[in-house]
């Protein structure tokens, strides 16, 4: 089974930058989508962006957009977000995952696998 691994997370001063790396391993499922979803305790989750695999067009949350980048790697195994001028409201557990597209539209499609997180932390 599919395990997601995130890293990149940490502190970083608001207009800073942070390269977030989401690296899958174990055997290989069908999915329609790879991206990120992040949560600030006692909130809700939100959808951040996501790396549509049918055609390869990218969603971004509003709030980001001209912000952060989505990408995947060489190995396909991997993907990224590039986050820059960060604020204090990008302060979050980063969560990565892989699931139907619409899950990051719609919040009734499910994700079928979860990555444990990583913490950014915007902060001066």
């Amino acid at each position: 089974q599919v395990q997601l691994v995130e890293s990149g997370g940490g502190l970083v001063q608001p207009g800073g930058s942070l390269k977030l790396s989401c690296t899958a391993s174990g055997f290989i499922i069908d999915y329609s989508a790879i991206g990120w979803f992040r949560q600030v305790p006692g909130k809700e989750r939100e959808a951040v962006s996501c790396f549509d695999n049918t055609d390869g067009d990218t969603w971004y949350k509003q709030t980001v957009k001209g912000r952060f980048t989505i990408s995947k790697g060489n190995d396909k195994n991997t993907v990224f977000l590039q986050m820059n001028n960060l604020t204090s409201e990008d302060t979050a557990v980063y969560y990565c995952a892989v699931g139907p597209y619409g899950a990051w539209i719609k919040t009734y499609y499910q994700i079928n696998v979860w990555g444990k997180g990583t913490l950014v932390t915007v902060s001066s």
